[in-house]
């Protein structure tokens, strides 16, 4: 089993918990002598950064919010008060994509640089990537991290990355350079292999071994779905400007968290308490900092919006000691019905029913209408060909997956307090289509 950093991956968990404590110690200090922020911020609440010893003590800090961030820089303030170095030593500056809001800007050192590669690279070499590969990345070369720090990831690793930043590429890219891997999300990747057999290339009989699915949430339908499109793995891989990159390794057998990089705590929905083993929580992290390097933008207890849920913290089969998480799925994208809750990922589940996939095309969206006492979820899903499609096997198949274990919701869907309706199109006639960015596949019209 091969490793990037074999000494930190495979090391002892007691180990790892006392390296942890020490740069959570050393990362306090540097808050306190560099962040502007975070200097008032211990103040303000009576802090004593030298009783923040370890890991346990984080506990005892107050969550920070992306709406805190955004109230700490322009045009709120005068500084960008999460700037912690100096301008002479920023490397790169960024921004969040600000789907939720204002973009949160992000300064990152060469150190900074350095460890975020670091932790894709762990991913890489887990997933069975190696310097005889050539992947293309189909991420954005932009204000957001990710398809840059996947490109010094490989280099580190020592793989050729093909940078095409969207998957609408050449077939022929595929086959001129006999690229070994893929990097995009679930439905790119789906959408590029109709497009190769429509091109007379065989997605199971091309160059491709390995497929990385990153960018959003999905379902295990989906991905197995498009495990058999292409007939080879495709490993989750999870990354953020904040610093939490975690992939799954050849295993799958949920995400590795790189705890000695980026610290990870899963809190209660009120972010008052931290959440018992194995329930779902929302991720709050920190950024790890070993001693004499430096940080542009310092985060701590810092609330990612999303939710995870901790798979394990024993050593995995592939000999990493590092705990796992589950599929990180956005807060943003889940919506509460007569008090259950679901997620797009629990829509797309239903979508992609293995007896649906030979109908659809996997591409959908979903909409929320009514009030407290009533409400109607109107799905639309794209068919192949409509007059092949079998509409009542499609809508069985939804309906009892997507309802199975939200049992709520099914007495209020038994007692019509809670509808579902369908409606199918042909191949572009979803209303995404017409609305640039990237498809938001679960909306709330209440």
């Amino acid at each position: 089993m091969p490793y990037f950093r074999e000494e930190i991956e495979k090391m002892p968990r007691d180990e790892l918990d006392s390296l942890v404590d020490e740069r959570i110690r050393y990362t306090i200090k540097y808050a306190q002598e560099n962040s502007p922020f975070y200097r008032k911020w211990f103040k303000d609440n009576h802090i004593n950064v030298s009783d923040i010893r370890s890991h346990n003590d984080l506990r005892e800090l107050p969550v920070i919010s992306g709406k805190t961030m955004r109230e700490k820089q322009p045009p709120e303030t005068s500084e960008f008060e999460f700037k912690c170095a100096n301008w002479n030593e920023i490397y790169t500056i960024h921004e969040t994509s600000g789907t939720s809001g204002v973009p949160k800007s992000f300064f990152l050192t060469w150190d900074d640089w350095n460890r975020y590669a670091e932790k894709y690279a762990r991913a890489f070499v887990s997933q069975g990537f190696s310097e005889s590969d050539r992947v293309i990345v189909c991420a954005s070369y932009g204000m957001n991290v990710g398809a840059n720090t996947m490109t010094l990831a490989a280099q580190k690793v020592g793989m050729a990355i093909i940078p095409e930043g969207k998957c609408t590429f050449p077939i022929r890219i595929i086959k001129n350079y006999e690229a070994t891997g893929i990097v995009g999300s679930i439905f790119k990747l789906i959408r590029l292999a109709g497009r190769m057999r429509e091109e007379g290339m065989d997605p199971q009989n091309s160059s491709i071994q390995k497929l990385i699915a990153g960018g959003e949430s999905f379902a295990e339908e989906s991905r197995a779905y498009l495990e058999e499109l292409w007939d080879v793995p495709v490993y989750n891989i999870y990354g953020s400007t904040e610093g939490t990159m975690c992939g799954e390794c050849s295993q799958k057998a949920g995400l590795h968290v790189p705890e000695d990089l980026v610290h990870l705590d899963l809190y209660d929905p009120l972010l008052e308490n931290f959440v018992d083993e194995g329930e779902c929580g929302r991720i709050v992290l920190t950024s790890l900092l070993s001693e004499g390097e430096r940080t542009g933008t310092l985060l701590l207890n810092y609330d990612t919006e999303d939710t995870s849920v901790v798979v394990s913290r024993d050593r995995c089969q592939c000999g990493r000691t590092h705990l796992r998480i589950m599929n990180p799925q956005r807060e943003a994208e889940t919506v509460w019905v007569m008090g259950t809750p679901f997620n797009k990922v629990d829509v797309e589940k239903a979508v992609f029913q293995r007896e649906n996939m030979e109908y659809l095309t996997g591409e959908y969206e979903a909409f929320l209408y009514g009030s407290e006492n009533e409400v109607t979820l109107r799905v639309s899903m794209e068919a192949r060909d409509q007059k092949l499609l079998d509409q009542e096997l499609v809508k069985d198949n939804f309906v009892k997956s997507f309802l199975e274990y939200k049992k709520p919701l099914y007495e209020n869907y038994l007692n019509s307090d809670f509808d579902i309706i369908f409606n199918f199109t042909g191949p572009g006639g979803l209303e995404f289509y017409k609305v640039k960015g990237r498809p938001k596949r679960l909306v709330d019209r209440r």
